[in-house]
């Protein structure tokens, strides 16, 4: 890569620093699902909705009564884009109806997905969104260059294997960051 070529963050996180006052975006941890010159699209991988998949399943298939680990299973906010619609992020190989093969994890968003799960037959690690968050052309680079945000390469133990409540800290610690010494006040030594 060149001087002039631009870094795209596609599997990477994003890390929202203390100072972010969006409460779509404050303490959040976005996974990076796509990042191009049009834009950017992304999933909180950090907010738990309330809901859990049994929630979601009596709305898709209300006269199967729903069982087993779609009870515990939460579901997240993804982000303010679209809040009806599902991402179920996984690692790669599981094809449904609607997967796309991102590289290192596959992204369904079809409902087969869900059944598959609640069923014991999807994927062993899974992370389901409603919603995401998305960017601009231009807006994202932007907002890093404000300091908005923090990044680093995406770690598939902090999605999948940590509690919600400690993936921020993780994704920063990973890039030697202690979010809790930093100052939630905007500007630039």
């Amino acid at each position: 890569m060149n001087a002039t070529s631009p870094s795209y963050l596609k599997h990477h996180f994003l890390i929202a620093m203390p100072h972010m006052v969006d409460p779509n975006f404050a303490q959040a941890l976005i996974y990076v699902v796509d990042h191009t010159p049009e834009g950017a699209m992304g999933l909180i991988v950090n907010r738990p909705s309330g809901l859990t998949l049994t929630d979601v399943l009596e709305q898709l298939r209300p006269d199967d009564p729903i069982t087993g680990i779609s009870q515990q299973l939460d579901i997240l906010t993804g982000g303010p884009v679209q809040t009806d619609r599902g991402f179920v992020l996984h690692p790669p190989g599981s094809q449904f109806q609607a997967t796309l093969d991102l590289g290192s994890l596959g992204m369904t968003t079809s409902q087969d997905v869900l059944f598959a799960i609640a069923d014991g037959h999807g994927p062993k690690q899974h992370l389901v969104a409603l919603g995401y968050a998305g960017w601009e052309a231009g807006q994202l680079e932007a907002e890093l260059v404000g300091n908005v945000w923090l990044s680093c390469p995406a770690q598939l133990d902090i999605l999948f294997d940590l509690p919600f409540e400690l993936r921020l800290s993780a994704a920063a610690a990973s890039l030697g960051v202690d979010l809790n010494l930093l100052s939630s006040q905007v500007g630039h030594a």
